[in-house]
């Protein structure tokens, strides 16, 4: 078999050339993945479901402690008496909110006569009737709202995730 020579110069066309192939064939798409687009809308964490307790033992007007969504994050849940907007139950009037302060993370505390969380460091006050609305004070957003479901079958209230950002968290599933 007669010996083939190549130049140096043809070594190096024909050697940068495959080069520039393979890696633009690794970058083009397969078929198969263009047709199946990336499904970019779960950019969150999935919450954890927790057990905040049986609404048959709930009093009303009487706060239940609990954390959600991790063991650093101290809430509230609260049978109110009277159905709210974002309410679960029978009669829409049990809700939960954290209890740090949006001002500066201080825990509020639950007032039954006027159904509001007041925080004792800067006097911020929030309404548990209207979604944990900031009502006066140096706060400047709501508390953040857990999320209940309701089981009918169980008479079990169970938070599934949160409306607002925890006081002092980038991101409320760590």
């Amino acid at each position: 078999m007669p010996e083939l020579k190549i130049g140096r110069r043809t070594f190096l066309k024909l050697g940068s050339t495959s080069i520039a192939a393979s890696a633009a064939s690794a970058l083009v798409p397969t078929a198969a993945e263009a047709a199946a687009p990336v499904d970019t809308s779960k950019t969150k964490l999935p919450y954890p479901r927790k057990s905040v307790g049986q609404l048959g033992r709930m009093a009303p007007n009487t706060p239940i402690s609990f954390t959600y969504p991790d063991a650093a994050s101290p809430c509230i849940a609260v049978k109110l008496g009277n159905r709210v907007p974002g309410g679960v139950g029978p009669d829409g009037d049990v809700v939960a909110y954290s209890v740090m302060c949006t001002h500066m993370g201080c825990p509020v505390v639950y007032e039954p006569a006027t159904k509001t969380f007041k925080c004792p460091c800067h006097m911020s006050i929030f309404d548990a009737e209207k979604a944990g609305q900031m009502v006066i004070g140096q706060a400047t957003e709501n508390l953040p709202r857990v999320k209940l479901r309701y089981d009918e079958k169980t008479g079990t209230v169970t938070a599934v995730g949160l409306e607002g950002l925890l006081y002092g968290r980038q991101a409320n599933i760590l």
